[in-house]
């Protein structure tokens, strides 16, 4: 039966600032809005998310700073760990991401749009770029981006 359909999207995220927690807190707030139904949002921590909640998913929602000019160790760790079994299992899944530092988020853009590319994951919005303190107009971006993802893989009656 159509209406006890359900999927899953899995939220992998590097979160080590209270401006990232904040970000957080809004994408998973859009994601789990209750005009959305039969979306299960599973959140992991991107040093814990292995193949199998890649696998189990049917969209993805990244986020990460930018360090340094590129991606988190830690997404970069998630990627290396699923990149090689999720290869041809979840092409054209759709995903979307945010990233967030105080300058220099172009490496980790770059990067974030090479691997996702590598991978055939569709983006279904632009990679949400964020600098400085995240202001109210950055954490409603989120909880749109999250909002949006989610709507996307909402199941059809």
């Amino acid at each position: 039966m159509a209406a006890d359909r359900r999927t899953t999207l899995l939220v992998v995220h590097h979160t080590p600032s209270p401006g990232m927690q904040a970000m957080l807190e809004a994408v998973l707030a859009g994601a789990r809005d209750e005009q959305i139904e039969g979306v299960d949002v599973v959140v992991r921590p991107a040093l814990t998310a292995g193949v199998v909640d890649v696998l189990e998913a049917d969209a993805y929602l990244l986020g990460t700073p930018a360090n340094i000019g590129y991606l988190s160790g830690a997404l970069k760790h998630f990627f290396d760990q699923i990149y090689y079994p999720c290869l041809q299992e979840t092409t054209g899944r759709p995903f979307a991401a945010y990233v967030h530092g105080n300058e220099g988020l172009e490496g980790a853009v770059r990067a974030l749009r090479g691997i996702t590319t590598a991978l055939g994951w569709e983006p279904v919005a632009p990679v949400l770029e964020l600098t400085g303190q995240p202001d109210a107009q950055d954490l409603a971006a989120c909880g749109e981006l999250g909002a949006v993802l989610a709507a996307t893989v909402m199941p059809e009656d």
